[in-house]
């Protein structure tokens, strides 16, 4: 999924600056977004994935 729809999904979903893991894991499956396209955005973004206990996110 590209940059400007996760964008939009986030900000529809009020994530602006820090997102925790279950928030991240239950957009994706709302969504229909990977989880891997989830973190690279938040990566590319400077957004802080917190609160991840699999590792799926740095």
């Amino acid at each position: 999924m590209d940059d400007e729809s996760i964008r939009e999904i986030l900000e529809k979903e009020g994530i602006t600056d820090s997102i925790l893991c279950p928030q991240a894991f239950a957009i994706a499956e709302k969504y229909g977004i990977s989880k891997t396209d989830i973190a690279g955005y938040c990566n590319r973004h400077s957004i802080k994935i917190r609160g991840c206990q699999l590792g799926c996110f740095r």
